[in-house]
């Protein structure tokens, strides 16, 4: 009996042993990579990228968990006044003194706009997503949304908003804001800001607008002459410290943390993604330079 298992064991020894040869005279086994890419760990309780040429998954973390979002939400504020009919980015907006109290009382961030001013549209999107101003997005919903009051208009504003999520088949997003100052029910998930950025970057006014590191807007004031503003620049530190960076928009906020959607083009390559909830200004683009780079070893 254990003559004839041990014979067995000598026999299916050899015959693995003559498969594996067989494997490797035809070369099946030299398609394995040499070394698997490791994956990352980040701080951030939510991460997702994907390869932006076929919406391909790359790196999941907690990807399909709702989370407040932050000022990430103005990349679909941007996305909307972006798909009007007849947009005209030349046209011009006079900034009213709500915009300003709104930001003050809020104590939020600004693009400093000054009250009677006159500010084209095209400026009030550089305001929007470069300074992350919640005074020029408030100015855009007022502008873009429909109704008899203000607040309708910007009710109405926030409404395509979320028809826009839907439209893009996200079942995990909401808005309550124009600006990620929300009320309780403004989220969002990795994947699914991941999804809505990706959509916006199809825009080319969006991605002239988000790979910008600094931009000077001259308004016309009251009296009709010309203002030359301070520089607004960049909240996204990658557009400087990542190579290929061309994107896209930060967040952060008490409930949000610290938030990021990102991309970068290497070689006709682009990797697309979100962080959200990390731990500082510093950690987010680290967690964010993690995971492109992880999608670039793998796309």
């Amino acid at each position: 009996m254990i003559t004839g298992i041990k014979g067995t064991r000598i026999r299916k020894a050899a015959a693995v042993a003559v498969t594996s040869g067989a494997l490797l005279a035809t070369g099946a086994l030299t398609a394995a990579p040499a070394q698997a890419v490791t994956k990352p760990s980040i701080v951030a309780k939510g991460g997702y990228i994907m390869n932006n040429a076929n919406a391909k998954s790359l790196y999941t973390k907690a990807a399909d968990t709702k989370l407040s979002t932050g000022s990430t939400t103005k990349i679909m504020t941007a996305k909307v006044v972006l798909a009007q009919s007849n947009l005209n980015l030349d046209s011009k907006v006079t900034i009213q003194k709500e915009y300003s109290d709104y930001v003050v009382r809020n104590n939020a961030s600004q693009a400093h706009l000054i009250v009677g001013d006159k500010v084209t549209v095209r400026q009030l999107l550089y305001g929007l997503m470069l300074p992350s101003g919640c005074d020029a997005a408030y100015a855009l919903a007022d502008k873009y949304g429909s109704g008899t009051t203000r607040a309708k208009r910007v009710a109405n504003f926030i409404g395509k908003m979320n028809t826009a999520a839907k439209s893009l088949g996200l079942t995990h997003t909401h808005f309550d804001s124009f600006d990620g100052i929300g009320n309780g029910n403004n989220y969002s998930t990795p994947r699914d800001l991941t999804k809505i950025a990706s959509s916006a970057m199809k825009n080319a006014n969006f991605r002239a607008v988000v790979k910008t590191k600094s931009y000077t807007a001259k308004t016309i004031t009251k009296t009709g002459s010309t203002r030359t503003m301070g520089a607004w620049t960049n909240t996204n530190t990658l557009l400087s410290s990542y190579s290929g960076a061309i994107g896209i928009k930060t967040g952060s906020g008490p409930e949000a943390k610290y938030c990021l959607v990102f991309a970068a083009t290497r070689n006709g390559k682009t990797v697309i993604g979100t962080v959200l909830a990390s731990s500082s200004i510093t950690q987010r683009a680290t967690d964010a330079t993690k995971l492109l780079n992880y999608g670039f070893a793998t796309i």
